[in-house]
């Protein structure tokens, strides 16, 4: 049986601070407002979804209490809608739409909403604490380091300069701006308001002018801690072939921390006859990996091939490739890894110029994906990203 997707929602992204146009917007209505737009789109019967699958990462305060299921009550889908929240940290909203795939594919469910939210402004990264990173019995004998420092492992084993990082961030802007300017991001919701009251209409992140001089003034954004706190040495220890850890990731060729949310329909041919809508795109193969949780952020290159290979492909068979940009390093290492130029990834500018909503952004980046693939009439798309503590997950996805 097949797994389809028949559409997919996101909101624009808000910059993740106090400043930032979101900040005032609960997750919850971010949520609630991609399940009410989806449906209004699709003209969907709401009798028909049996459930909502969310990925969101710092799962406390307002994201707390299963918010999938807060979401579903707060749609008006009505009181059968259940909800689920998962998190698997950055990868939570991929894994979500893959996870709704499953229970389509195996006939548990005939159709589900499933993506994700991050309000970063308004719930703190790292807030719901964990044993990962604090506790000393996990953290010492794993290795484990702060992700940035990963990143700057990445850069310092392979080879990655400064300038090489800086040169990609500038290009993901550059991308963002043209896709902004051409009205390319189909599946987003163009507006969220209260009452009206317009709130932000685009990616409020993106920073035309942007340039890889500009960014050269920027500070290392993890030497300190590198340094002073240990974690250098702590990743040398487990890498000793690297002699120095060179700091060259700072805030302008990470990924921006930003307010979002997103949401894709996922069902099977039966649900869609039901609805009385076409698919856009089936699921062809998913696969997770993973990797050593010092350097952490290796898991796309691997994930990604484990998902092609399942199902016979190569990555000359695919057209188009979403690869997060958590850090510049961890792309330009991925694409090394599966062989791969810059011209069919991230097409439209990632992370970088646009946020990482860490619970939302693989939800968000099907939806990228997809409307290139319609716009540019190319069939097959992958949709990749690392995640903290040593994984990868990879989504290969088909035009119907």
């Amino acid at each position: 049986m097949e797994a389809y997707i028949y559409d997919t929602i996101r909101t624009v992204r808000g910059k993740g601070n106090k400043k930032g146009a979101l900040n005032t917007i609960t997750p919850t209505y971010l949520s609630t407002l991609c399940l009410k737009e989806i449906r209004r789109r699709n003209d969907l019967d709401p009798t028909l979804v049996d459930d909502v699958i969310l990925g969101c990462v710092t799962q406390v305060m307002d994201q707390g209490s299963n918010i999938a299921k807060t979401a579903a009550i707060k749609s008006g889908y009505g009181d059968h809608l259940c909800g689920v929240t998962l998190n698997r940290f950055c990868g939570s909203g991929l894994e979500s739409i893959n996870q709704a795939a499953a229970y389509v594919k195996s006939g548990f469910s005939e159709l589900l909403l499933a993506g994700g939210v991050e309000s970063m402004s308004r719930v703190k990264m790292g807030s719901d604490g964990g044993a990962l990173f604090l506790d000393p019995s996990v953290a010492l004998p794993g290795h484990i380091v702060p992700q940035g420092i990963s990143a700057d492992l990445i850069a310092s084993k392979w080879g990655y300069t400064r300038n090489d990082l800086d040169a990609f961030a500038t290009e993901s802007h550059r991308r963002a701006v043209v896709a902004e300017s051409e009205g390319r991001f189909n599946s987003r919701i163009s507006v969220v308001d209260i009452n009206g009251v317009v709130v932000l209409e685009r990616d409020e992140n993106i920073r035309p002018g942007t340039s890889v001089e500009g960014l050269s003034g920027l500070q290392p954004s993890f030497q300190m801690m590198g340094e002073m706190a240990g974690f250098d040495a702590v990743a040398i220890g487990k890498y000793p072939e690297v002699e120095f850890i060179n700091h060259v990731h700072h805030a302008g060729n990470s990924s921006a921390i930003v307010d979002g949310a997103a949401i894709a329909l996922v069902g099977n041919k039966i649900a869609g006859e039901k609805m009385g809508i076409k698919p856009r795109a089936k699921i062809v193969s998913i696969a997770i990996y993973g990797t050593d949780p010092t350097i952490m952020l290796t898991g796309i290159g691997p994930a990604t091939l484990k998902a092609l290979g399942k199902v016979g492909m190569k990555p000359s068979d695919i057209d188009l490739f979403e690869i997060n940009e958590a850090f510049a390093a961890v792309v330009l290492r991925a694409m090394e890894h599966i062989g791969i130029e810059q011209d069919i990834v991230n097409v439209n500018g990632g992370a970088i110029a646009m946020g990482h909503p860490l619970g939302a952004t693989g939800a968000m980046l099907v939806g990228t994906v997809l409307d290139e693939l319609e716009r540019r009439d190319l069939s097959t798309g992958c949709i990749t990203l690392c995640i903290g503590g040593g994984m990868g997950i990879a989504t290969i996805i088909e035009r119907v």
